[in-house]
């Protein structure tokens, strides 16, 4: 069993690496960038350090995994976050070097194709934050939202139990980055709706891992970052959530499907499923489609659930992933799911 360590927190005045694992998009799109490196700053007292390749379109594997070496040997960086995710994150992974990251442990937050980074810590050894990158979270018009604001604050400077909330209201409608008119007003949001509760019979209590279900995927295509035993996971809690890719309720069926043949999904006797993403540029989904598409999501999940895993514990429309807002929560970490008080709290 891989011990796994919870690195040191930064504290406010640090400084802080801003790397682009996946993709150089703040170099496309530097409003939303610009405005993250700002909160971080004014908000929660950091000093982002920006790598050669984190505003640089196009870049190397290589270039990319240096960037992430660079920021995790230095000394004077006390936290790494991904500017934002992207879809080729896994080719950077055979060039990690898995001892010098061991060594140099750090807490690194990112979500989407972040997910190969998040997977390799946890077989490091190192518990990571499945949230708030750059772009998306710290980058939110106006202001960001005060639920994912808060999280974030507990998980970089404090070690102690978070108690995960519902959100209020939530929105998972985009706007052009690049039109000024974005950053003027809020997106409109939509209520809430409470978490939905499977098998809330016990209390579960393990180390999380997971993430975008699409990369997990390509993972396991790939024999990437999947735990050379999988006993590894027995008794943990399972993290899944879908991107703005929007994979149709067959696809998220089949993937649960083949992760059920394999024998992992039985490994898991809790599920955090996050909220679904039901709109994006090329799918402007309305909101009765919108809702339309997350029920056939979660008959998905539960249909598959049923045949491999049917005792597991799950909660659908846990607000991480790619809607707003965005907990974070710890990936490797331990995760308390107490189905009975209907309650989920994460030690940071």
């Amino acid at each position: 069993m891989t011990t796994i360590v919870y690195p040191p927190k930064p504290s406010p005045g640090d400084r802080l690496a801003v790397i682009s694992p996946g993709s150089g998009l703040p170099g496309l799109f530097p409003r939303p960038h610009e405005l993250g490196l700002k909160r971080l700053r004014k908000e929660f007292g950091l000093e982002p350090v920006e790598y050669p390749a984190t505003r640089k379109m196009g870049s190397t594997p290589q270039e990319r995994a240096d960037d992430i070496h660079a920021a995790f040997a230095d000394p004077d960086i006390k936290a790494v976050m991904a500017s934002i995710g992207g879809d080729d994150q896994i080719t950077v992974l055979p060039y990690l070097d898995r001892e010098l990251i061991r060594a140099n442990p750090k807490p690194f937050f990112g979500m989407s194709d972040n997910t190969n980074l998040l997977a390799f810590l946890y077989n490091t050894g190192v518990v990571g934050y499945h949230g708030a990158t750059v772009m998306s979270a710290l980058g939110r018009p106006v202001a960001m939202s005060p639920l994912t604001a808060d999280s974030l604050r507990a998980a970089l400077f404090t070690s102690g139990a978070y108690e995960l909330r519902p959100a209020d209201r939530w929105n998972d409608v985009n706007r052009d980055w690049a039109d000024p008119a974005t950053y003027e007003t809020e997106a409109e949001t939509r209520p809430g709706g409470g978490w939905t509760w499977v098998n809330p019979d016990r209390v579960i209590e393990g180390r999380s891992w997971g993430g975008c279900l699409e990369i997990l995927s390509w993972l396991l295509m790939a024999d990437r970052e999947i735990a050379h035993d999988e006993s590894e996971y027995d008794g943990g809690v399972l993290l899944l959530e879908t991107s703005e890719e929007m994979p149709s309720a067959t696809e998220v069926f089949r993937t649960l499907r083949n992760l059920g043949e394999r024998g992992l999904l039985q490994r898991f006797p809790a599920l955090l499923m996050g909220r679904a993403k039901t709109w994006s540029f090329e799918r402007p989904n309305s909101p009765e489609e919108g809702a339309r598409y997350a029920t056939e999501q979660r008959e998905a999940v539960l249909r598959a659930m049923r045949i491999y895993a049917p005792n597991t514990t799950i909660v659908f429309d846990v607000d991480f992933g790619h809607t707003d807002p965005q907990l974070v929560i710890p990936y490797g970490g331990l995760v308390r799911v107490d189905g009975p008080a209907r309650r989920v709290t994460v030690t940071y």
